[in-house]
């Protein structure tokens, strides 16, 4: 079961690549939330969702979108709880040390409250009590992931969205990686890291 957030990001492509990749892996079901609405409430805390400034091609603590994880995973969770499912996964890897939401320390602390928040149901048996884990947790880089998709996808994995912004090809219509922004270097990155050609199509390379 998988599921992706609508929470007005500028790179809204990520959701239909997303869908893409839900049929690619067979997925049970996709659910795409629209919680659009968070990108009022941020206001001008991040420049993924409230402003149109220059994306920066290093880390800048203005692209942390403030408790950003602590919204998906928490919505995830009442989806799993639903579902009976014991186990939510983010893909938050070892190499996301600036972003507080990602460390292992974070996604444990998560985990103890949404036991709390449940504690009751779980000792009757009603609920099953929920676990959360990333590749950060065993310190999985983002070479390693990427090297674990290859195998299972090929170049596929090529197709998958990192890019903060998107751009369109007038010719083809295609959306491609801008290649200039921190997510687009850190991809360039990890897949030089990999030993892998890199197959993504960006607009700058």
């Amino acid at each position: 079961y998988l599921i992706s957030f609508d929470y007005g990001q500028r790179a809204s492509n990520e959701l239909l690549v997303a869908k893409r990749f839900s049929k690619l892996l067979k997925s049970k079901k996709h659910e795409i939330i629209n919680i659009s609405f968070l990108k009022t409430l941020l206001g001008k805390t991040n420049i993924l969702t409230g402003s149109r400034s220059k994306i920066p091609s290093t880390f800048d603590y203005s692209m942390v979108v403030p408790l950003r994880n602590t919204v998906f995973l928490t919505l995830a969770s009442v989806w799993a709880t639903s579902l009976n499912i014991p186990l939510v996964i983010y893909g938050a890897h070892s190499g996301d040390t600036h972003y507080p939401d990602c460390r292992p320390s974070f996604t444990r602390s998560l985990e103890k409250l949404l036991y709390l928040s449940e504690i009751d149901g779980i000792k009757k048996g009603i609920r099953k009590k929920l676990h959360i884990w990333s590749p950060a947790i065993d310190n999985l880089s983002k070479s390693e992931l990427l090297l674990i998709g290859y195998k299972i996808l090929g170049d596929k994995i090529f197709q998958s969205w990192s890019c903060y912004l998107e751009s369109n090809d007038k010719k083809t219509n295609l959306s491609k990686h801008c290649g200039i922004c921190e997510s687009c270097m850190n991809r360039k990155q990890a897949i030089s890291n990999a030993g892998l050609e890199d197959k993504t199509n960006y607009v700058s390379h």
